[in-house]
């Protein structure tokens, strides 16, 4: 083997150098291109701990938002739970407020003939027995201690009236029991 021609080391040393200057490019490019990755890298690491530290306030704002908003539920169905109480306790009151004026409208309704029977009755114990007809074998007044309408116990008929010119009436309170 014969040793190579000065032209062909030439040649051969050529191409060394452009090789070795074309594997200095490359690396350099190598290291930029690593260089960036790792600055991609480390970007979207500080991106991501960005985004989980934005992801746990978000989630625990929302928790706290949720907590808040069951706390007022909870208080708003224990309102509508007294609420509900009060109006059953209110249609109760009402159911017998009803009844006591239906008694009351009766009452009302028949006051015209209370009136005009006690006034009645106040003239007849005014009037007294009848006279000549004989005395009764046994003794029967209606004035003796036991009758209500004896005239000691009335002495005026406008005591038990209950026409509505009657002033004291204001002032009585009427009550009934169920």
């Amino acid at each position: 083997m014969s040793s190579p021609s000065p032209v062909q080391i030439r040649e051969a040393n050529a191409h060394l150098a452009a090789v070795h200057r074309r594997v200095a490019e490359l690396e350099q490019r190598l290291e930029a291109a690593e260089n960036t990755v790792r600055e991609q890298a480390e970007s979207l690491i500080r991106k991501d701990e960005q985004l989980r530290a934005a992801t746990q306030e978000i989630t625990e704002a929302k928790n706290k938002e949720i907590y808040y908003l069951h706390e007022k539920l909870c208080k708003s169905e224990d309102t509508i739970q007294r609420f509900q109480n009060m109006v059953k306790e209110k249609d109760a009151m009402i159911g017998q407020l009803q009844h006591r004026c239906q008694l009351l409208d009766n009452i009302c309704k028949s006051r015209p003939l209370l009136d005009s029977m006690l006034f009645h009755m106040a003239e007849a114990e005014r009037l007294g027995p009848v006279m000549g007809m004989g005395e009764p074998t046994v003794k029967t007044s209606l004035t003796d201690g036991e009758s209500n309408c004896s005239p000691n116990r009335i002495s005026n008929h406008k005591d038990f009236s209950l026409s509505e010119d009657d002033q004291e009436l204001d002032e009585i309170v009427f009550g009934t029991t169920v």
